[in-house]
């Protein structure tokens, strides 16, 4: 739920089970760090022929190509962007990057694959959100020394708030160059503001007004799904849970995997399956509802079609998601289309908002990458070096983008050339904010920013090493038996939330919550 990431952003959503990710442990992070390229000590290196007589200095004579894993589709100028990014790496650091892309219709399934049968790259984007945690326990990716940070990413070091390695930290060892740009992770929709004051409806900022949307939407606009989700991507929960069961009730799930939560304001930190609370009862009632009045399409479990695009053409009217996003979104049909009015709506304006912690984007180095200090060295460029960041995080200006100022740009006819993938990896300071980036969206942020709520709770990461096959089995319930109760494709809705709980118990939910409780006791006793 929280930060989906679509093929437009951050985002979000999504994690498969982790027995699949059982494969990939060999080669693991207790290695320190050390391979062929990185297991030479400074001082040796700086006795190396052709090292600099800079006893700090690294050697960078040999000419490396840094492979990269991405998340998201390949973009259409990934040929001209990558060609002159690579210009400018090869004079800087003597490397050129080549980047896999792996399609958000089944980058959950393929991902872990990718470590499982250990391929050959050297970084990979990771996050709270796409395996960052379940890759560090399982040895997919290489720990990060302070030597090696300090010595191979010097701007990294000196931008990067010492909060931010603290958070990215899994069992007290560094796995994860993060992103230096917090957010919050709130999710708010995105709706055609025009078709609501089509209807005279009331301003959209609530569920009850959200709901009536929807229903004056299936009502009265034939060939127009009032809301629409990528359901078939291995995502488990219903693309409006974010918000309406998540934000609604100041609940936080700590993994995305399984259906346990705990309340922000709950010092104690106790554990609760939130399919099996009052809530959720109601949410299903509320969704069932408006799946019986035709708010979405009966076959938006198996939807595939990035739903931007169809909003874009007209077929759908809502649909959830970051506020960055929605943000893009709304400036770039004001561009395309400017007679379609949006808005965006936010349905919990009262309740808690939750900052991202750095984990939320992020770069990993490979395990068993014989390039990790080079690697390093990129990833301190793509951050922190203005002209790199540029290039990597927009396109070549002129064609994917015109800069405005030093932190801002307007889009150009090849902007979506060069977009909808995890360059946010990098995001920072640096970033670019698009000239048009609505008003509306500003005013939602800042007022975010006045109600985020900070938690004991807010840096705890769930070790599955011991219930792993129960959680894959608890994912593997929710897919069948959660995900059409919650779309209201199943009729009724009490024996159906009777049936998914039967089945998380015998799937082993249990077992899962009472390891899930024991370490959440241990973290608070720490603190």
């Amino acid at each position: 739920m929280r930060n989906k990431k679509s093929a437009m952003m951050l985002a979000a959503t999504f994690i498969v089970s982790a027995s699949v990710l059982g494969a990939c442990g060999n080669n693991n992070g207790n290695n320190g760090g050390t391979n062929a390229e990185a297991t030479q000590s400074p001082a040796a290196e700086s006795q190396s022929p052709a090292a600099s007589a800079d006893a700090g200095a690294v050697d960078t004579s040999e000419e490396l190509k840094i492979k990269m894993l991405m998340v998201g589709g390949k973009p259409v100028d990934y040929d001209a962007v990558f060609g002159e990014l690579n210009k400018k790496l090869k004079e800087k650091v003597n490397a050129t990057v080549e980047a896999e892309f792996l399609d958000w219709a089944d980058w959950t399934q393929k991902y872990p694959l990718k470590f499982a049968a250990n391929e050959d790259f050297d970084i990979a984007y990771t996050a709270n959100w796409a395996f960052y945690n379940d890759q560090a326990l399982k040895g997919g990716f290489m720990e990060l020394t302070d030597d090696m940070l300090s010595k191979f990413m010097p701007l990294t070091m000196k931008a990067m708030p010492a909060v931010a390695w603290e958070q990215s930290k899994v069992n007290g060892k560094q796995f994860m160059v993060p992103n230096n740009n917090p957010e919050v992770t709130d999710k708010a929709v995105l709706i055609r503001e025009d078709l609501r004051k089509k209807y005279n409806l009331e301003p959209v900022n609530s569920p009850e007004t959200y709901a009536a949307y929807l229903k004056a939407i299936a009502a009265n606009e034939k060939g127009i799904n009032g809301f629409n989700a990528k359901g078939a991507d291995g995502w488990k929960w219903h693309e409006l849970d974010q918000v309406l069961l998540e934000q609604a009730n100041d609940f936080n799930l700590v993994d995305y995997s399984m259906p346990l939560a705990y309340k922000l304001d709950d010092a104690t930190g106790k554990v609760f399956n939130i399919y099996d609370t009052p809530e959720f009862k109601s949410l299903l009632a509320y969704y069932k509802d408006l799946a019986d009045n035709g708010a979405w399409s009966k076959n938006i479990v198996s939807n595939k079609n990035d739903v931007w695009q169809d909003m874009k053409a007209g077929k759908t009217a809502s649909y959830s998601h970051n506020l960055g996003t929605l943000a893009m979104n709304l400036a770039e049909l004001k561009r395309e289309q400017p007679d379609v009015e949006l808005a965006i709506a936010d349905l919990t304006p009262n309740n808690k908002k939750i900052a991202a912690i750095s984990t939320q984007n992020g770069f990993a180095i490979h395990a068993t990458s014989k390039k990790a200090e080079r690697s390093l060295m990129v990833l301190d460029l793509l951050q922190n070096d203005k002209e790199i960041h540029d290039l990597f995080m927009y396109g070549i200006a002129g064609t994917n983008y015109e800069p405005v100022g030093d932190d801002k740009f307007n889009a150009l006819p090849g902007t979506p050339n060069y977009t909808g993938f995890s360059n946010w990896g990098s995001n920072s300071p640096l970033n670019r904010k698009d000239a048009s980036y609505p008003a509306e969206a500003d005013a939602i942020a800042k007022d975010w920013e006045q109600k985020v709520y900070h938690f004991k709770l807010e840096t705890f990461v769930f070790n599955d090493a011991n219930v792993k096959n129960e959680v894959a089995n608890v994912g593997n319930v929710m897919l069948r038996y959660a995900i059409p109760l919650e779309y209201g494709l199943i009729k009724d809705i009490d024996k159906g939330q009777a049936d998914l709980i039967a089945q998380l118990k015998a799937a082993g939910i249990e077992k899962v919550q009472a390891e899930l409780q024991k370490q959440i006791d241990a973290f608070l006793a720490a603190q």
